[in-house]
């Protein structure tokens, strides 16, 4: 529901083309003709801009100018403009409704007293028709943010909730179909902590659950990802650095019908240092719509040496209300190189890993660990001949992008463990970076 899709190109395109299989080939080659519904919203939205700029929300998901959404629940989407003046209240949101008939009227303005807007949701919060507007707003760099929550069920807009925050993040934690908002914002100044709380709407009331902390100030959030539990249950991860270079992982649950960090349970499992000085969060690793938390294993030389140049594996383990783990799988993350390569749990506790400037070497030790055998080395090309030499003296292709080529080579133990060129293709990945998780 919070995806919202980009209006003004969207319907200039849906409204451009519309009746295109009946054009003649005359017809086909010349120029584009707007058409007097969009002209109308067009005019309308212009006028209404006088003496405004567009501004769009910095953050989030929906960061257009112009977005449309299904506001007051009749089936017709409604146009939102973010704009901003320079009155006493120089944000406003200007809300356009069309009727079938290409008329447009203004449905509402929304004023606020603020500098800009940070962030913009659209969810079903009470048991109304339509979707309710969540908005988040930068009030000044050193107070609170304010966030505002409007519905449109009765044809106009009605504030139902308003709260100071630092962040905030919506979704549905306790299953009942409607969104529910989690806001974070600072606790008490002796604890150096945040606090999290949580708003709902339950038999058309709005409530306010109790406060649970964080494990942080809410300035040091680094992500905050929705997602599930091994047992299902919906959770919230709140990604934070904390001391000693590490990451510590708030997850924020339903459990035994309260809103609660069940990562107080047990604070060591949550946290991890960085690697080679890159954060690791919680991620859907093997994409199964459970979140998996990370931590290091440490690896043994092959060299004989005191230190390596990637001298950790992650292991991947999910957790379940309990905070009980599920191992998952394990990863040797190359974070500098942009990739990672996912390895059989059933040995990856004895690998090591070696490089050599572009050379990514992996070794198995036997069970006493006295003896490393080569499994398989990853190539990363970037010369000119790139696309050539991964395919030359044995290795193959693992993947090619633009400007560098990735290719390995099976060596000598990888019978043994029944490696292919197909298993390793498929266990190669990509790190991609989600700009949706709101990492700051």
């Amino acid at each position: 529901m919070k995806r919202i899709r980009t209006a003004v190109l969207a319907a200039l395109l849906a409204l451009a083309l519309a009746g295109c299989g009946n054009l003649t080939a005359k017809d086909m080659y010349a120029l584009p003709k707007r058409s007097r519904e969009y002209a109308q919203l067009q005019s309308a939205i212009d006028a209404s801009m006088y003496g405004l700029t567009y501004s769009s929300p910095r953050s989030g998901e929906n960061q257009q100018t112009v977005q449309v959404a299904d506001l007051d629940g009749d089936g017709t989407e409604e146009y939102l403009v973010f704009a901003k003046g320079t009155k006493d209240r120089p944000l406003q949101v200007l809300i356009f409704k069309q009727s079938q008939d290409g008329s447009v009227r203004n449905m509402a303005i929304i004023g606020f007293n603020a500098l800009e807007f940070e962030q913009v949701e659209y969810v079903n919060f009470d048991d109304k028709p339509g979707l309710e507007l969540v908005i988040g707003q930068q009030v000044s760099d050193q107070v609170l943010g304010n966030i505002s929550v409007y519905t449109f069920s009765g044809g106009d807009a009605q504030l139902v909730l308003m709260s100071g925050y630092s962040r905030f993040t919506t979704c549905d934690l306790d299953n009942d179909g409607k969104s529910e908002i989690i806001v974070l914002r600072p606790g008490e100044a002796e604890t150096q902590r945040g606090i999290a709380v949580l708003y709902g709407s339950r038999d058309g009331q709005i409530y306010r659950s109790v406060e649970t902390e964080l494990s942080v100030d809410p300035s040091q959030i680094r992500r905050i990802v929705p997602g599930r539990l091994e047992d299902g249950a919906p959770a919230v991860y709140v990604s934070s650095s904390g001391s000693d270079n590490r990451i510590l992982t708030d997850i924020f649950a339903f459990k035994d019908g309260r809103f609660t960090n069940i990562s107080t349970l047990n604070p060591d499992i949550t946290g991890i240092k960085t690697l080679k000085n890159y954060y690791v969060y919680a991620e859907d690793m093997d994409a199964d719509g459970v979140m998996e938390l990370p931590s290091l294993v440490n690896m043994k030389p092959v060299s004989g040496g005191t230190d390596t140049e990637q001298n950790f594996l992650l292991r991947w383990s999910s957790l379940d209300t309990n905070l009980w783990p599920t191992d998952k799988l394990f990863t040797f993350h190359n974070y500098v190189g942009g990739w990672y390569m996912q390895l059989d749990s059933s040995w990856a506790g004895r690998v090591s890993v070696e490089e050599d400037l572009d050379q990514y070497r992996f070794y198995m030790w036997d069970e006493a660990y006295r003896a490393a055998t080569p499994l398989f080395t990853v190539y990363v090309l970037t010369g000119p001949t790139r696309d050539e030499d991964a395919d030359k003296d044995g290795r193959f292709p693992l993947y090619r992008a633009e400007g560098v080529a990735y290719a390995a080579r099976l060596e000598d133990g990888a019978v043994q463990l029944g490696l292919t060129q197909k298993g390793l293709i498929e266990n190669f990945h990509l790190i991609r970076h989600d700009w949706k998780a709101g990492e700051a």
